[in-house]
């Protein structure tokens, strides 16, 4: 058995082992990994990069990185809420994040989501089905672990927890990947609903998968891999995660049923009678103390066209998710990071998915919305396509030659394009689009 400094140390390990600090510097690990995160390329591009609505149809909708600011923001509340809440001596306390651990996981949880929010992935899945796929929370731990720039081998070099954190179903593609049907033979009859990627860790990356899960005994490995049965005509599913992605994913959650509503409100994309018909009477059905005496002043707040009383509306949904978390234990596991878990009591749990389902059923799915999606997918397939063909001729140099490097090894390259292609912001990858497809646009001298 480890003791408390020797289980410590190994969570701050980082892959390229020890580094010593430089002169002066009394950061903690994780201080430095969120500077890491903070300062990539990567976590920069989020700010270009769709989270619901295209970015390039308004200035106000969320992004991918105000997403993860809000997700950072959220899931440091929870993690305060709970070390002031519960007892100071809870078993649970000395496994809690610290701020900086905490804000580096919800940070970087959608660093390696490509262009066009989850259609761009379900776009880069489908050109990946022969290759090992394409999946958002695989990208993110593939860009910290091995992709980043701060090492050419070990990506980002964060530390092991931090990886842990933002490994939200460490299984491997081979384990929970289903069956897809047979591929049409144009782009146009591409339908995305058959495609969607399951919920992994690229089969490449077993590697990093083990030693991210070193410190764990035998029996908590095999259980945090297990995976429930393949459902009709679907994926296979993770069953576990740790007790910092729970935290992580709850916080993600908050901010996509509440802040992104926000969104739609503002921009006219819901109503008040849409409210009204399809959202108020299911939460109104609730057995809430909290909603039966705050709902109808919540939604005079939300549709007042006043910034300052939907703020506060927005502030006290987000803040009664808060304050209602709660630490359970899952005694199948022994490492406190594993049976520890943070979720929701059953009626906040429930609302909190009425509103994901209303904003997917009202706001994501609108044929208007799915048009832009459905647009943004097609010029990644045929983009995907034309640099298949002829890495050597169309890549960027530098790409290139990591794609040659790819062959020369006995691989087939396709991560490599892959991986560029998933780096691209929203406008970048219109532009290249342009360039490849469009006569009339593109120049020799237009930077990209």
């Amino acid at each position: 058995m480890k003791n408390a400094q020797e289980e410590m140390v190994s969570w701050h390990e980082r892959q390229s082992g020890h580094q010593a600090p430089r002169q002066n510097d009394y950061r903690t690990p994780y201080q430095r990994d969120r500077a890491r995160i903070i300062h990539s390329a990567a976590f920069r591009r989020l700010q270009s990069k769709t989270q619901i609505l295209s970015i390039r149809q308004n200035d106000y909708s969320r992004t991918r990185l105000t997403h993860s600011l809000e997700v950072a923001q959220i899931g440091d509340g929870i993690v305060h809420q709970l070390r002031h809440s519960s007892a100071p001596d809870a078993s649970f306390q000395s496994w809690l994040a610290d701020d900086a651990l905490i804000e580096t996981i919800c940070l970087s949880h959608d660093i390696g989501h490509p262009p066009f929010g989850h259609g761009g992935e379900v776009a880069l899945n489908y050109m990946m089905q022969d290759y090992g796929g394409f999946e958002g929370n695989a990208q993110s731990l593939r860009i910290l672990g091995k992709r980043g720039s701060y090492s050419p081998i070990y990506g980002m070099d964060v530390t092991r927890r931090t990886l842990l954190g933002i490994l939200k179903y460490p299984v491997l593609h081979a384990d929970v990947v289903g069956s897809y049907p047979k591929k049409p033979t144009n782009f146009r009859q591409f339908k995305a609903s058959d495609w969607s990627p399951p919920k992994c860790v690229y089969q490449e990356e077993q590697d990093l998968l083990d030693w991210i899960i070193e410190p764990f005994s035998e029996t908590d490995k095999a259980l945090l891999q297990a995976v429930g049965p393949v459902e009709k005509g679907h994926h296979a599913k993770s069953k576990h995660a740790s007790f910092d992605t729970s935290i992580m994913d709850l916080a993600d959650d908050i901010a996509y049923g509440v802040h992104d509503l926000e969104d739609a409100i503002v921009l006219g994309m819901v109503t008040k009678d849409m409210w009204l018909e399809h959202l108020e009477p299911k939460l109104a059905a609730l057995a809430s103390p909290f909603l039966a005496e705050n709902l109808n002043s919540i939604r005079t707040q939300l549709f007042s066209r006043q910034s300052h009383l939907r703020k506060e509306a927005i502030g006290n949904l987000v803040s009664w998710f808060i304050t209602s978390c709660q630490v359970v234990e899952n005694n199948a596991f022994e490492h406190p990071l594993l049976r520890f878990q943070v979720g929701l009591p059953e009626g906040q749990r429930q609302a909190l998915a009425l509103l994901k389902q209303f904003e997917m059923q009202h706001i994501i799915q609108r044929p208007e919305v799915q048009m832009l999606v459905y647009k943004g997918q097609q010029m990644l397939l045929e983009m995907f396509e034309a640099f298949s063909a002829d890495p050597a001729r169309l890549l960027p140099k530098e790409i290139a030659i990591e794609w040659k490097k790819s062959q020369d090894k006995g691989e087939t390259g396709q991560r490599i394009i892959c991986d560029y292609m998933a780096s691209m912001t929203d406008d970048y990858a219109s532009r290249m689009y342009n360039k490849l497809f469009v006569p009339s646009l593109g120049s020799v001298f237009e930077p990209m």
